[in-house]
């Protein structure tokens, strides 16, 4: 079932399935960031830029795992944008109380259109701006 609602994750149903633009200097930090907290061993991580054309998941085209950011739970649901955020971070420790909490009503949908009107209209201005600073 492919889903863009957040589901309460916990820690013991992980790995999640975390699919990330590695081409993204942005992605990439983020990404990293992620992989060096406490559990992120424990989650599996798609660099999908490299990936043939197609479905890289059940239900989840290359393209689309490009465009948002997407995680896949550990019952093959997928969810996407902020609510994909807030699935990592209750997956995390040191963020479960954050992840929890935007996988909450109102907040999940404050997390999503946040991701959604904010954060991917200024992505190609901020993936220029680290490409420079790097």
């Amino acid at each position: 079932m492919t889903t863009t609602e957040p589901a309460a994750v916990p820690a013991e149903e992980t790995p999640l399935t975390v699919f990330y633009d590695g081409t993204c200097p942005v992605c990439t930090l983020e990404v990293g960031a992620y992989r060096r907290c406490r559990g992120g061993e424990r989650i599996n991580w798609v660099d999908v830029s490299n990936a043939p054309p197609g479905e890289v998941a059940p239900g989840l085209s290359r393209d689309d795992a490009l465009s948002r950011f997407t995680v896949m739970r550990s019952d093959g649901s997928l969810s996407r944008g902020g609510h994909a955020f807030a699935d990592l971070w209750a997956a995390l420790p040191a963020l479960r109380f954050f992840g929890r909490l935007f996988q909450t009503w109102p907040l999940s949908s404050v997390v999503n259109g946040a991701y959604r009107f904010i954060f991917l209209p200024i992505r190609p201005v901020l993936q220029r701006l680290v490409r420079a600073l790097r």
